[in-house]
């Protein structure tokens, strides 16, 4: 397989792109704002989403599947469930295969060290000719999308 994306589901992820091993693009979740009883709420756009996917054509997916964890609200729970959900409908109807990963798995295996900014840190290592997709400290989904991508080539 040559063209797989990685990606981090989160409304702060992103999907990166790997062809033939190498980082050829990485976008930010698009997302879009509902009014739901009278507050703007951000959510997954399922439309952008596929048009991004289906533009790139991966044969494959690679996508992060975390469980819960105590201490989240129930609320922030239902949010990533449901852009979850949206990512696998997506995939699903472009007839793409996934397979998911959990976040111990491959930050392990992609010798991710414990910090904030690891996966940043980590992913500029990784694609130093790239280091400009991850330079802000509120691009580290896009870090985890990349490291998700590479773990999936490397343990295929």
């Amino acid at each position: 397989m040559n063209k797989v994306i990685g990606i981090d589901c989160g409304l702060s992820g992103a999907i990166a792109c790997l062809e033939d091993g190498k980082l050829v693009a990485v976008y930010d979740m698009p997302t879009m704002v509902i009014e739901s009883n009278k507050k703007a709420k951000r959510q997954v756009s399922a439309h952008m989403l596929a048009d991004i996917i289906s533009n790139y054509q991966p044969d494959i997916a690679y996508v992060e599947k975390p469980a819960s964890r105590p201490g989240q609200s129930v609320v922030a729970m239902f949010g990533f469930g449901r852009s979850l959900g949206v990512v696998e409908g997506v995939l699903a109807a472009l007839n793409i295969p996934v397979t998911y990963v959990a976040p111990a798995t491959w930050t392990r295996a992609m010798g991710k060290p414990q910090g904030k900014d690891a996966s940043r840190h980590r992913a500029m290592e990784l694609y130093p000719d790239h280091q400009n997709y991850f330079k802000r400290v509120m691009d580290d989904g896009r870090a985890e999308a990349a490291l998700i991508a590479t773990w999936g080539i490397r343990h295929a």
